[in-house]
């Protein structure tokens, strides 16, 4: 199992580098070496997607993106992600976000702010391969890396959630219903994102805990939220850090980690600890290489 997941991120991230081209089943049937009928079974059974509306919604997101942080022509953006008209694209893209590309664009962001439009192109870009696959299981263990814990100031954090309960087992399952729709969301909304998914636990016990999953944006919003999604704001303060590094398996020792370090410190928790997934596992197939940041805040 560990290798069959191992080989379709290796083909996602091929996939994520040649959206321009032809991505059809075929095309990654043939490099992956594979029947169209079972890459598309089990790319379905790992992203919750087929491959047509993977490769479609990763193109749309960077096409949106495009639209408000560039100049550059509908019909070129259409182009450069791939769609073969710009009748094609507009169709699409109308169907996605419930508005015209043009509309789109003259609409733009929620927000006023110097640099934000890049932020938001670069920071959806980079999710949207992934958005269901954060803390995908790979039942694999390696030996824990070691930690460099630092405490840093952190300013306030505006973020768009969505709260679950559920069990450590259930996390990976919450989180692919989760961050596709928050993520989606504040697209549609032209709610300029600051920066990756992450999940906070505002409740942990020994048989379950309550995540918070979304993503963060650039500063608070009027706009109506629908049922489910929620506004919060994160209060600035000091916080211990760490950079984990490896797949989500050995998330939990690495919190254990900054536990013991924060001990050793004489610093106790001050509020929920929450994880950035720094790494989109789309991307980089390697869960040696994945890297999530850790963050506690302290008193």
């Amino acid at each position: 199992m560990l290798s069959r997941t191992r080989e379709l991120l290796h083909l996602l991230a091929v996939v994520n580098t040649r959206l321009s081209e032809d991505v059809s089943l075929g095309t990654l049937a043939g490099w992956a070496h594979r029947s169209r009928f079972d890459l598309h079974r089990r790319l379905r059974q790992l992203t919750g997607e087929t491959p047509k509306a993977y490769a479609m919604r990763v193109r749309l997101v960077r096409a949106a993106g495009e639209l408000v942080a560039s100049g550059r022509p509908v019909s070129v953006i259409a182009a450069r992600q791939g769609f073969r008209s710009h009748e094609v694209f507009t169709r699409a893209f109308t169907r996605h976000f419930g508005r015209s590309p043009r509309s789109y664009r003259v609409r733009g962001l929620h927000v006023d702010v110097p640099g934000a439009a890049a932020a938001h192109a670069l920071a959806a870009g980079s999710a949207a391969p992934c958005l269901g696959l954060y803390r995908v299981s790979l039942t694999e263990r390696k030996a824990a890396v070691s930690l460099d814990v630092s405490v840093r100031e952190l300013p306030t954090i505006h973020a768009l959630v969505m709260r679950r309960r559920v069990t450590r087992d259930e996390i990976a399952t919450a989180l692919g219903e989760i961050l596709p729709t928050v993520f989606e969301f504040a697209q549609r909304e032209g709610l300029a994102i600051a920066g990756p998914p992450f999940a906070r636990y505002p409740e942990m016990g020994m048989g379950s805990l309550v995540i918070e999953g979304g993503i963060t944006i650039v500063e608070p919003t009027s706009v109506e939220l629908p049922e489910g999604v929620e506004a919060i704001e994160i209060p600035a303060g000091r916080a211990a850090t760490a950079i984990h590094r490896g797949p989500y398996e050995t998330l939990q020792e690495s919190y254990q980690g900054i536990e013991k370090w924060m001990r050793e410190q004489g610093l106790s928790a001050a509020g929920a600890p929450w994880e950035t997934y720094l790494t989109d596992p789309g991307e980089q197939p390697d869960p040696a290489l994945w890297e999530t940041e850790i963050v506690q805040p302290v008193q």
